[in-house]
């Protein structure tokens, strides 16, 4: 029999302190809410207390996941966690979040693919369970990505925030994942980028996120469209009938514009940039969970996730929920 995977239940958590683009103003950062806003579609995103750590977003997010798919953490045997801000260098934010949960020898590990990570992480875990190796996966995308930002450069510091998103996945006789595909090209590494590392106790090089925006925005629009028409191809199902995109929320102009490419009207575009930024990992989780819960997204539907973020990396991922 072939082993399929599909979505069994989805959650997401964002941390209480929600910060509109005028509290930044007031913050005293260099800006306005017009500014911003048309720019990039932002109004508010939500920032991690500074003792939050990404495994306490994930866990929170996890928990929900499996409420939602009706699953205990003792059932689960992955668990994957995609974050460019983990909690430690070792162990894995995976392991944190497994420990937390009382998962005791499910297969635990974290992957770095920045924004592109969480569709990183779901094709990885459709991969363990077609292979019959696993049944039930776990798959979170948790960031704070609030400590990595200079607070005093205006071009990035508003663009982002904190969360944490997660589905859990399951064995199935049924295609539930349809087409996945993942790219990465790594010359393009010097346009978004954390430039620092820790040695000897002391942090070498810059540890702030710096990024060159009009690059970012013509690399992500190109590869976001290729990558999408990729899945449809070898699902054999036009772009114009996939019922909802749920992109990477980092821009609103570069959702419109991959929309756009796909022949998809902004109506069945699930957008949450306005409301959280850029949440890089988190954020296709926590749209994801978003359109379910308020009903946009429905069982039978044709759905696709997909992501570009520092590396460079991207991909996506068309399923039927």
């Amino acid at each position: 029999m072939t082993i399929y995977a599909r979505l069994a239940g989805v959650g997401s958590y964002l941390p209480p302190d929600r910060v509109t683009n005028d509290d930044l103003v007031a913050r005293g950062i260099d800006t306005n809410d017009e500014w911003i806003a048309t720019r990039t579609g932002i109004r508010a995103r939500h920032l991690a207390a500074p003792d939050v750590t990404s495994s306490q977003l994930g866990l929170e997010a996890a928990r929900r996941a499996l409420e939602h798919a009706g699953i205990g953490a003792d059932e689960i045997d992955l668990l994957i966690v995609a974050t460019s801000t983990p909690d430690f260098i070792f162990p894995s934010t995976a392991c944190l979040i497994q420990s937390a949960l009382g998962n005791k020898g499910a297969t635990a590990f974290d992957v770095q693919a920045v924004c592109s990570g969480f569709v990183y992480a779901m094709t990885i875990a459709e991969k363990f369970i077609r292979s019959g190796s696993h049944k039930k996966a776990l798959v979170i995308g948790a960031e704070t990505f609030s400590r990595i930002l200079d607070w005093k450069d205006r071009g990035t510091c508003v663009l982002f925030g904190d969360g944490a998103g997660a589905v859990v996945m399951e064995a199935s006789a049924q295609p539930g994942i349809l087409a996945t595909a993942l790219h990465a090209d790594g010359s393009h590494s010097d346009i978004l980028n954390v430039p620092g590392q820790v040695v000897g106790g002391q942090v070498t090089g810059d540890p702030f996120l710096r990024m060159d925006g009009q690059a970012v925005f013509k690399f992500a629009v190109r590869v976001l469209a290729e990558v999408a028409r990729e899945c449809c191809e070898a699902a054999q199902l036009p772009p114009d009938q996939v019922d909802w995109l749920v992109p990477h929320q980092a821009n609103i102009r570069i959702i419109e514009a991959t929309a756009k490419k796909m022949g998809l009207s902004m109506e069945r575009v699930v957008t949450t940039v306005a409301q959280h930024g850029n949440t890089s990992a988190a954020s296709v989780p926590l749209a994801l969970d978003a359109a379910v819960k308020d009903g946009r997204i429905q069982r039978g539907q044709t759905v696709m996730l997909e992501g570009v973020g520092g590396g460079f990396t991207w991909g996506a991922v068309l399923l039927r929920y």
